[in-house]
């Protein structure tokens, strides 16, 4: 990036909005509309459950995404910006150009944007890891097998899309009937789920279709198949009508035909004139979709054909767009929007950000000169920390505490625990776990938690530590304790430095999906799930950026130091608690053991020949000797020679989970 031409770049992206291309022409001789819905689809796959889906990644290039029904002709739009990419090459990744393609799309036709942020890194395959529903087929109506739907139209976490291959909600209304207070509803749910309250969801609805239009004027049942479906000839691209021209205004994409507002190149505030100042009925458009035209409207105010400027065509909204017009809370932030179109502009432009930029993570990982000076509660603000304190005399007041190893280790892993290395959000830094919501959170035993705090932030105020840092570093003394016990010598890096967050630069909602439900890593379950306590351990592993080994050696060493959740003896199979040593493994290897089911998620060891119960364990534990691959890595660190390599490897793999936040590192 830091040879990259910015003006260079925005110049010739300026550009590319006015020079339509004969095997696709520019909607009004103008990309915007294309660019933008580019730029939106990559961003809106995000939802804050887990921090998956987003834009920082270019995903949107591989499957499954390349070929949902909702991003298709998509890949006409990325072909468009190849020339681009391949001018600029390594120094701007694709992740970056599309959203950037989104944002000067948006400035060409006339809004101030509030900024911008390079940083995201390319990735070179599909996200498998990334759950994007169980049904078996593309737009599966709710209520089918493997539906996403429960109860009162409850959507299943951590889904947000209301359909297999949709970004948000059906154009048409739920399940493709038109209801708007239906639609109003999984408009709602969908976009809270990716971090927006109403006022950010009536604005993003509305700048979104303050521009551009829909394709429908076709026989859908003519394209093509999707880009993963389609012939090599094709070269990755999909959705080909070979049957007629299929391209400028003879498209089909989303089945919708039409505008929303009379200048569709235009930033204004024509989107809110159309919809408050006309009555809709229900039409369908040549492709058959059920969209909303006006009952009555002049002919000045209908938008031209997108090749011919002498032909106009009646404006068209969508389900969701009516729902911003009959939702009542919706309808009292449109009409705001249209008294003010300044604030409207300022709204969107905050939101656009938010948007594109919600799953970067802090301000720390953004690159660039368009980088917003001010700080967003939604970014997660942490302050500088100090790096000045002498970090001995820290440790060696940590050291004469009191505190136990396993109070230490606990709580120093929970705070760290909840970074995702998905949208790169949780962690250490900010030390949040004495803060709303943490401090309260079922999984970081409160009790216990506000026992350690106490010790630790006199300790903090006594030195010009952070707590973020002392806590940490409480882990760290824990560790090289119990490393000392085994024989083991080694000290445990540290880097000072974090800052402490305030319960104002929190926001309380915002944090409350990081909460853990379940920790393999402590051995503990909130209650019983669907799914097994195996696989969320896998999934919360995945998150955290942890590879196997990495996984394999904390679990066992955080056995048997003790910090199971509660102080329950589940999986510390080891005579020496509060010691470094490779007995978990040890002792889940050996022959002279035997494992029975006593419950659900409860299994016994006892001695072969005697038929004494040793241990107690859970599915996970047990995990590391049932599976072929986890029971390689179990071998590994149960050898005579590898006693010390599982305490040098549990240091490294601790360390990185210490530090996954800090990329002021980097």
């Amino acid at each position: 990036f830091g040879g990259l031409d910015l003006a260079a770049v925005k110049e010739d992206l300026h550009a590319l909005m006015t020079t339509s291309q004969d095997w696709w022409p520019a909607d009004y001789g103008h990309y915007g509309g294309v660019f933008i819905r580019m730029a939106w689809h990559s961003a809106g796959t995000y939802r804050i459950h887990d921090g998956r889906g987003g834009a920082a990644s270019g995903t949107q290039r591989f499957a499954p995404l390349d070929s949902w029904p909702d991003n298709a002709n998509l890949d006409k739009a990325r072909r468009l910006l190849w020339p681009i990419k391949k001018k600029y090459g390594n120094s701007i990744s694709w992740a970056d150009l599309i959203v950037l393609a989104g944002t000067i799309a948006y400035e060409s036709m006339g809004l101030k944007t509030y900024g911008f942020a390079f940083g995201r890194e390319d990735i070179w395959h599909p996200e498998k890891d990334t759950y994007w529903g169980s049904e078996r087929e593309w737009l599966a109506p709710s209520g089918g097998e493997g539906s996403r739907y429960s109860g009162e139209r409850d959507l299943e976490n951590p889904l947000a899309a209301v359909m297999m291959g949709l970004i948000y909600v059906n154009p048409e209304g739920v399940d493709g009937k038109p209801d708007p207070l239906k639609t109003a509803h999984d408009v709602r749910v969908t976009f809270a789920r990716m971090a927006m309250n109403d006022e950010e969801t009536v604005a993003l609805t509305a700048g979104g279709h303050t521009v551009g239009k829909c394709h429908g004027n076709g026989d859908a049942s003519l394209l093509g198949p999707e880009p993963e479906g389609a012939g090599l000839d094709e070269q990755g691209l999909g959705w080909n009508n070979r049957t007629r021209r299929g391209i400028g205004h003879d498209a089909v994409t989303s089945g919708l035909e039409g505008a929303w507002t009379t200048h569709p190149t235009q930033w204004d505030n024509g989107y809110f004139d159309m919809l408050l100042n006309h009555e809709w009925e229900l039409k369908k458009s040549p492709a058959g979709a059920w969209q909303w035209e006006p009952v009555d409207i002049a002919d000045a105010d209908r938008p031209v054909d997108a090749e011919d400027a002498s032909v106009r065509h009646n404006p068209i909204m969508t389900d969701a767009d009516m729902a911003m017009k009959m939702d009542p809370a919706y309808r009292k932030i449109a009409e705001r929007f249209h008294e003010d179109a300044a604030y409207f502009s300022e709204v969107f432009a905050r939101a656009w950000f938010k948007l594109t930029h919600r799953d970067m993570g802090p301000k720390a990982r953004y690159l660039g000169p368009d980088v917003p000076q001010e700080d967003l509660v939604w970014q997660d603000p942490v302050p500088n920390g100090h790096t000045g304190y002498d970090v001995n005399t820290v440790k060696a007041k940590i050291a004469e505490s009191g505190l136990t190893i396993a109070e230490m280790v606990s709580t120093a892993w929970d705070s760290a625990r909840t970074f995702r290395g998905s949208d790169k959000r949780g962690g250490a830094n900010g030390a949040r776990i004495r803060l709303a919501p943490q401090k309260d959170w079922e999984g970081n035993e409160p009790a216990r938690l506000a026992r350690v705090l106490s010790v630790l932030e006199r300790i903090a105020d006594d030195t010009g530590a952070s707590v973020a840092d002392v806590i940490v570093l409480a882990g760290n003394v824990g560790i090289e304790q119990a490393a000392g016990a085994a024989g083991v010598d080694i000290a445990v890096p540290f880097m000072p430095g974090r800052g402490d967050a305030s319960q104002e630069m929190t926001d309380v909602e915002s944090f409350e999906v990081l909460e853990p439900v379940h920790d393999g890593y402590r051995n503990w379950l909130k209650r019983d799930y669907v799914v097994s306590p195996e696989e969320m351990l896998l999934d919360r592993t995945q998150l955290m950026g942890l590879t196997a080994p990495e996984m394999a050696v904390l679990i066992g060493g955080m056995r048997v130091l003790g910090t199971n959740h509660g102080g329950t003896r589940h999986g510390v199979f080891t005579d020496r608690e509060g010691v470094l040593t490779n007995d978990f493994f040890v002792n889940l290897t050996d022959m002279g053991n035997t494992w029975k089911p006593v419950g659900e998620n409860l299994y016994e060891i006892r001695d072969r020949k005697t038929g004494q119960v040793k241990w107690t364990a859970t599915r996970v534990d047990l995990v590391f000797g049932s599976n072929s691959i986890l029971r390689a890595y179990a071998e590994i660190y149960a050898q005579d020679d590898n006693r010390e390599k599982f305490v040098r490897d549990f240091v490294a793999a601790w360390v990185k989970v210490m530090n996954a936040d800090r990329f002021d590192l980097a």
